[in-house]
């Protein structure tokens, strides 16, 4: 899990809110998978269960998350929800590339060109690609 890696300016539960999405949207925490109870989550993130019990009502504002008053709270088994989450989560990723890319005077086909020498020699590869 995710420890003492918090950033000071962005609030820790809005924090764990992306660390779950992403875990969600890769797979790592599966569709339908049961939860941790808040207080071994809020052990293991080493963080207050209230700032933990924060952010799992944010994540099942979002319907990422939802709990079972008697069993407990559970990962949405909604793979749509979830393939849209993941594809918003990239065009961020993508956003943020391609403005960094500007910033250092690469024209959009360029920064794309580079990406596709990466790929080529094989340098974009991860569990997902193998």
């Amino acid at each position: 899990m995710m420890t003492n890696q918090f950033q000071s300016n962005i609030p820790i539960y809005l924090q764990l809110v992306e660390d779950f999405r992403q875990r969600i949207a890769s797979g790592e925490l599966q569709a339908g998978s049961k939860l941790e109870s808040v207080r071994d989550l809020a052990m293991n993130f080493e963080v207050n269960p209230n700032t933990m019990q924060r952010a799992l009502a944010e994540l099942e504002r979002d319907g990422l998350v939802h709990a079972d008053r008697t069993v407990g709270r559970f990962i949405t088994d909604n793979k749509e929800l979830i393939i849209q989450m993941r594809e918003t989560i990239a065009q961020g990723i993508i956003e943020q590339f391609v403005q960094k890319m500007n910033s250092l005077g690469f024209t959009d086909q360029e920064a794309i060109e580079l990406i596709m020498k990466n790929v080529e020699k094989g340098g974009c590869r991860n569990e997902h690609t193998k």
